[in-house]
C-alpha cells in the first residue's frame, strides 16, 4: 500500500461522511431557519420553540434516512475490507 492509496481511501471517507450526514444537516437546518423566521415575526424568544421541534424533525429525518445512510456506510465498508482480504493493506 502506497500514498496514493492512502489517500484514496481517505478521500472515500470524507466523501462518505458529508454525503451521510448531509441530509440530516439540511433538515436542521431547513427546521432552524423555519423557526427563526417565525421567532423573527412573533418576536416570541422561547428556547423550547427552538429546541424541541429541530430534534423532532432530526429524529424523524434520521429515522427516513437511516437506509440512505446505511448504504452509503457499507460500500466503504465493503472497499476497505476488500482490501484487508486482497492483503493490499
Amino acid at each position: 500500500m502506497n500514498a496514493t492509496d492512502t489517500y484514496a481511501i481517505l478521500s472515500d471517507m470524507l466523501v462518505t461522511v458529508l454525503i451521510g450526514s448531509g441530509p440530516i444537516l439540511a433538515i436542521a437546518l431547513g427546521v432552524g431557519l423555519v423557526i427563526a423566521f417565525f421567532q423573527a415575526l412573533t418576536q416570541i424568544q422561547e428556547m423550547t420553540l427552538t429546541f424541541v421541534p429541530k430534534i423532532v424533525a432530526i429524529f424523524l429525518g434520521l429515522l427516513a434516512s437511516s437506509p440512505f445512510i446505511y448504504g452509503t456506510v457499507k460500500k466503504l465498508s465493503d472497499t476497505v475490507f476488500d482490501l484487508i482480504a486482497s492483503g493490499s493493506v
